[in-house]
């Protein structure tokens, strides 16, 4: 059964929804993307759950769907921020006792450095979605040209859909940061090595936000196992592009990595 509830994480709430499997065990946990939340997951988190049988839980950053909002510029850290201090605070409050992270994008970043550098017994594994591990010419580019459409594009009343009051948190704070000329220095690749865990990194071979160095980066510095699938005809939105072969790919990697 699906559940919507916000909960409060000092004095700003978190718009959270979890669908139940009935044996309870091993949670899957969804981190959006740059410009998702809880309900831009749209019918993947079922399909998970009929898929898998596992309890699926998801949230929306600050500053994204009905979550509290937050004061712009965000932080050019803001991807281990969310990773060091708001999930964790999150997962202690559901008291989850084991779970995999799958994130979209700077989700993945995010599920990314949670591995790196937070000490989790209970974290087993990582799915990522079009992951990103440092800046490319590529992405700048593309978030460039969706950024100078904006204004006169119907991307904003698209996107008010799902953020309400949010809707401009969430597109300049992810615009401007991927934007800014100092953000061109981030990169994950010095921590892979820091991750232990089975790995699943899945890209769309149309993807036009990037390319596939980072998968491979995911692939030669993950300590852990690694596997990377490649799904042709498919965006930067594997799981809405293509989910029955997102959906494959993850099940042969939970097979392999016996989860």
């Amino acid at each position: 059964m699906l559940r919507e509830e916000f909960i409060k994480i000092g004095s700003k709430y978190v718009e959270t929804s979890r669908l139940r499997a009935s044996d309870g065990g091993e949670v899957l946990v969804l981190l959006h993307e740059g410009l998702g939340c809880v309900k831009l997951w749209g019918k993947f988190p079922s399909k998970l759950k009929e898929k898998f049988g596992l309890s699926v839980f998801s949230y929306s950053r600050f500053g994204y769907g009905r979550s509290s909002g937050i004061a712009l510029p965000r932080s050019l850290d803001y991807l281990r921020e969310e990773a060091l201090e708001v999930l964790p605070s999150i997962l202690s409050i559901f008291e989850l006792d084991s779970y995999t992270l799958v994130g979209h994008s700077d989700g993945a970043s995010i599920a990314l450095n949670y591995a790196a550098l937070v000490n989790d017994p209970k974290l087993k594994s990582l799915v990522l979605l079009a992951p990103h591990v440092k800046v490319e010419k590529k992405t700048v580019d593309e978030i460039r040209q969706v950024s100078d459409s904006y204004e006169s594009s119907d991307l904003r009343e698209k996107l008010r859909k799902y953020h309400k009051e949010n809707v401009e948190c969430a597109f300049y704070g992810w615009s401007q940061s991927w934007l800014n000329p100092d953000f061109a220095r981030w990169s994950l690749e010095d921590v892979l090595r820091k991750i232990r865990i089975p790995v699943l990194a899945i890209r769309g071979t149309d993807d036009p936000y990037n390319t596939n160095s980072h998968v491979e980066s995911i692939r030669e510095n993950v300590s852990g196992l690694t596997w990377v699938a490649s799904i042709a005809e498919c965006g930067h939105s594997p799981h809405r592009d293509s989910p029955d072969s997102t959906l494959k790919s993850i099940e042969s990697f939970r097979a392999a990595a016996k989860l």
